[in-house]
C-alpha cells in the first residue's frame, strides 16, 4: 500500500484544480458514497491494481499483504489517495459519511466487477482488533 495526500496543483477566485492522475490512463472509475459506519472491502484482487481518492469525509483503511499476519490501519482524508497493489488485502470504514473515488488498472468494471475479486474470511477490522488486542 501507498498513501500519499495529493496537492492543489492551481488555485484562484473560482475554485482550485487537484490533479489525482498525469499521463497515464485508468481502466475503471467509480464515485461511491458511503455513510457514517458503512464498511466496504474486505477483499484483495490477484491481478488489478486498485486506487482509491478521498473526496469528502474521512476512511480508516485496513491493509494486509495476502497471505500475512500484520494488519495495518491508515487513515484517509480528502485529497489522500492510498494505491492497493495485487495481492493486498483491503477493507475501509467510513468513520463520517464520505465520497471517494475508485480507479482500478485491471478487471473491475461494470460486468468485469468480481472477476478480479477475492473476499475475506475474516474481515479486516476485526483481524486488526485480535492483533491489538493482544499486543496489550
Amino acid at each position: 500500500m501507498k498513501q500519499e495526500h495529493r496537492a492543489i496543483n492551481f488555485e484562484d477566485k473560482r475554485g482550485s484544480i487537484t490533479d489525482i492522475f498525469t499521463n497515464g490512463s485508468k481502466d475503471h472509475v467509480t464515485i461511491i458514497q458511503s455513510k457514517k459506519g458503512a464498511v466496504r472491502g474486505n477483499h484483495y484482487h490477484k491481478k488489478s491494481i486498485q486506487y482509491t481518492f478521498v473526496i469528502s469525509g474521512q476512511l480508516t483503511l485496513y491493509s494486509q499483504k495476502y497471505g500475512q499476519k500484520k494488519v495495518y490501519r491508515h487513515i484517509l482524508k480528502p485529497n489522500d489517495l492510498m494505491t492497493h497493489l495485487p495481492m493486498e488485502c483491503h477493507a475501509l470504514v467510513a468513520d463520517k459519511n464520505t465520497i471517494f473515488l475508485a480507479f482500478a488498472d485491471g478487471l473491475r468494471g461494470g460486468k468485469n466487477y468480481e472477476k478480479d475479486t477475492y473476499r475475506l474470511e475474516v474481515p479486516l477490522e476485526k483481524q486488526w482488533k485480535m492483533q491489538n488486542q493482544s499486543q496489550k
